[in-house]
């Protein structure tokens, strides 16, 4: 191992907030990891700026590019980052603190602060933790066409304090073109899985995952201006479900 701390990150036409996720990294990383899915802009060029060691590797799987990522890490710790991620002034000490302590502690969960048109978000599903500080030694990537997770099976996990700020949802246009992305790719999913669609998912899930959101787990509560978050999620249920219709 060299070094405690690998920032691992996957881009792909990234230039909008990268800059300002690898600076908010620069000071606790010992190397920054960037697999790069064939980026025509300014992604490759601005991670250089960071002496990023950049990896080309293209695959529809996220998981699976993570993992490559991680493969290539030569550190203890890994912190796995998306580009429209900033790590907190607060998190990164506390990042700089705990991977520098002998604790039993293998894998840190990092809770998320999501922001919506710019704006942060309470509500309806936004705010949660992901276990992205991790021992490399100690968990296996596993790969997915959306919604990778890491699995550990030895050690212990608690969570840190402080959030990553996540600029998931910058405009209505690119909402809408990452959840219609999402969506056939979690139907490609389903469809592997052996899950089989029907009129009553295509028809009832869409509204019902609106309710859930806005309703149900108080989404309203951050204001009226979240709600065409809520019904995008709708769409992408819609969409996915619609979809499975396609794919054999």
């Amino acid at each position: 191992m060299n070094g405690l701390l690998s920032v691992v990150m996957i881009t792909r036409n990234s230039e909008l907030l990268l800059d300002r996720a690898l600076a908010s990294v620069k000071n606790i990383a010992d190397e920054i990891i960037v697999v790069d899915d064939n980026s025509t802009d300014r992604t490759v060029a601005i991670a250089q700026k960071y002496d990023a060691q950049i990896y080309p590797f293209s695959h529809e799987d996220f998981g699976k590019r993570k993992a490559y990522g991680i493969d290539h890490a030569r550190c203890e710790w890994i912190l796995i980052l998306d580009s429209d991620e900033i790590v907190s002034k607060l998190l990164a000490d506390e990042i700089a603190t705990v991977t520098r302590m002998r604790r039993a502690i293998d894998v840190y969960h990092i809770p998320f602060r999501n922001h919506f048109l710019g704006r942060p978000l309470r509500y309806g599903g936004e705010r949660y933790a992901k276990p992205s500080l991790f021992q490399k030694k100690k968990v296996v990537m596993r790969e997915a066409l959306v919604h990778e997770q890491i699995t550990f099976d030895l050690g212990r996990s608690t969570c840190l304090h402080s959030p990553i700020i996540h600029y998931s949802y910058r405009s209505l246009g690119q909402m809408y073109r990452k959840f219609t992305n999402y969506a056939i790719r979690e139907a490609r999913q389903k469809r592997q899985a052996g899950e089989q669609t029907s009129m009553k998912k295509i028809v009832m899930y869409p509204p019902h995952m609106v309710w859930a959101r806005f309703i149900k787990d108080r989404g309203y509560k951050d204001g009226l201006f979240r709600l065409p978050l809520d019904i995008g999620f709708g769409y992408m249920e819609f969409l996915t479900y619609v979809s499975m219709l396609f794919i054999r």
